[in-house]
């Protein structure tokens, strides 16, 4: 398809895809992608980012265009378009040199909603460096008519290659494109093309694209179509290339050549979707709904592992306007309120005082050495008969008379698992799971238990042991609490497998490094010294002697 036809490609995959992979492709695959690409025929493609940084080989950030030689094709195929993108400001123009006519041919500068009157003036720096010139504007759905009548007016007055309808949260429906396009398309110069970027939280990225593209249709204006392959890009990615490619094919005289995509696909992208992840999930999908930015929803994966309902209310409770960028120290204060829920704990505390005073406390964590261990655990059991209280589970392999759980995801998997022996054991939740106390529930205040400065701060075992402190129990002993394992190779870490969580390394290694120093924080404040001792092995075994 030649560059000039009324529908083009724009292929992403080595832009939106340094935020999967910290622009770290490696030089192989990037020469590949952009080789591969070529030969099917793709019209844009897209290959990275400009930054302020000096370039690092192998990766997708450059600082000036000519870094991009390394892994262009050396035979260019005429009419193909190689594009960068800048953030408006956070790339000095003032370094930009003049277009060589070798390497980068285009640049699309993306700008937020709200800040359009200073960023496209910007773009004529780029125009008279020789480059073509594209616009995206971030967060399209924000835009009011007036707003978008305004944002026609300052493109015409620079007359870019094309602007970029951006739907950076993935929260439009076909209805909010189709009044996005009709305003632009009626108030854009007709040598402006217009361009569609989705985003799949919702799973409409590939419907919306071809929606995009029924609008073009009707349209004399020419377009331009963004996907990546295998969808890949920050959260919920965007549509695939694969079945943009197949589509146009089909239904638009499309001319991509499939067989060089799945190529690209089998070489590149599977080692690349085995080892990383992105795609639709129920938290991006969440991310849809309430239009919020991604890197919130990350956050509360990455450091709380919030379940999807609670995620929910959080994102609801935060302002719409706030939801749209990311504040991480406003969001943790959000979090903290949400769990912590204050409750009269008072009457809980003192019936679980008068069982647990100066008795020896078996605490049954959910590690892999409560059944490789089981032997042993059962022989201390016989021996000393402590009160056993199982941690965040209700081990199967062995009867404990109470269970304490700060996790609702790992209650809600009891109750629906082990419901007979759940009703027979005195369960003690933590205020965030709930504030009002079945029969055999006993509700004790998150914020009694949880201790700030850790990224990890919320962890149960640690919870359960300073539970037992303030109910003065004589002595804990731990069964179960093995910490994780800090090698690629032990994938499987917990006792009961269906609650098995993926945990990469580089977490494993901030998890347990966080627990180590919590634990020393309380051996070093516990007035009682309460005597804390591992039953079964454990990474922590040597801190709190």
């Amino acid at each position: 398809m030649a560059v000039e036809s009324k529908i083009q490609l724009l292929d992403c995959t080595l832009r939106d895809g340094c935020y999967i992979v910290s622009a770290k492709f490696g030089t192989p695959v990037m020469r590949g992608i952009l080789r591969k690409l070529t030969a099917a025929n793709v019209d844009i493609i897209e290959c990275g980012w400009l930054k302020d940084a000096a370039h690092e080989l192998g990766t997708a950030f450059y600082h000036v265009p000519a870094d991009a030689l390394e892994y262009l094709p050396s035979e260019r195929r005429p009419g193909t378009v190689y594009a960068a993108m800048i953030d408006w400001d956070r790339y000095d123009l003032g370094q930009l040199p003049p277009n060589d006519g070798r390497s980068i041919d285009a640049i699309r500068m993306v700008f937020p909603h709200g800040k359009f009157k200073e960023a496209i003036p910007l773009g004529r720096k780029i125009r008279e460096q020789g480059y073509r010139l594209f616009f995206q504007a971030a967060n399209t759905l924000g835009y009011s008519d007036s707003e978008l009548v305004e944002l026609a007016e300052e493109i015409n007055r620079v007359m870019p290659e094309s602007l970029s309808i951006v739907d950076t949260f993935g929260a439009m429906y076909p209805e909010d494109l189709e009044r996005i396009f009709t305003v632009l398309d009626r108030e854009l110069a007709p040598e402006v093309k217009l361009g569609f970027h989705s985003h799949n939280n919702q799973q409409l990225s590939f419907a919306l694209s071809m929606e995009f593209v029924r609008l073009g249709e009707k349209s004399a204006r020419r377009i331009v179509v963004d996907s990546s392959l295998c969808g890949m890009g920050r959260g919920a990615g965007n549509t695939t290339t694969e079945l943009l490619a197949n589509f146009l094919n089909r239904k638009c005289h499309g001319d991509y050549d499939m067989n060089e995509i799945m190529d690209t696909i089998d070489l590149y992208m599977s080692h690349l979707s085995e080892t990383y992840k992105w795609g639709y999930s129920i938290p991006y999908c969440i991310a849809g709904i309430y239009c919020t930015h991604v890197n919130n929803i990350a956050y509360l994966l990455k450091n709380h592992q919030t379940r999807a309902r609670d995620m929910r209310v959080i994102i609801e409770s935060i302002p719409p306007e706030k939801r749209k960028v990311y504040d991480y120290d406003n969001l943790e204060r959000i979090y903290l309120d949400y769990q912590n829920r204050i409750v009269d704990d008072t009457a809980a505390l003192t019936v679980l005082e008068k069982k647990f005073s100066g008795q020896e406390v078996l605490l049954l964590g959910p590690g892999k050495t409560l059944s490789t261990h089981r032997r042993q655990v059962e022989a201390y059991i016989a021996e000393h008969r402590p009160l056993m209280v199982g941690v965040n589970t209700l081990p199967g392999i062995f009867r404990c008379g109470s269970c304490f759980f700060v996790n609702p995801m790992r209650y809600m998997y009891a109750q629906e698992t082990q419901e007979k022996d759940l009703r027979e054991t005195e369960v003690i939740l933590t205020s965030n799971i709930k504030r009002e106390a079945s029969e055999n529930e006993k509700i004790v205040n998150f914020n009694l238990l949880c201790k700030l400065g850790w990224e990890f701060f919320d962890n149960a075992c640690v919870m359960a042991l300073r539970l037992m402190a303030k109910l003065h129990a004589g002595k804990v002993v731990f069964a179960g609490f093995d910490g994780f394992p800090e090698d690629e190779k032990t994938a499987s870490f917990y006792a009961d497998r269906v609650i098995q969580p993926t945990v990469p390394v580089e977490k494993r290694i901030r998890i347990n490094r966080d627990v180590a120093d919590m634990l020393r924080d309380f051996r070093e404040s516990d007035r009682f010294g309460m005597e804390v001792k591992f039953l079964t092995p454990s990474i922590f075994s040597n801190i709190v002697k």
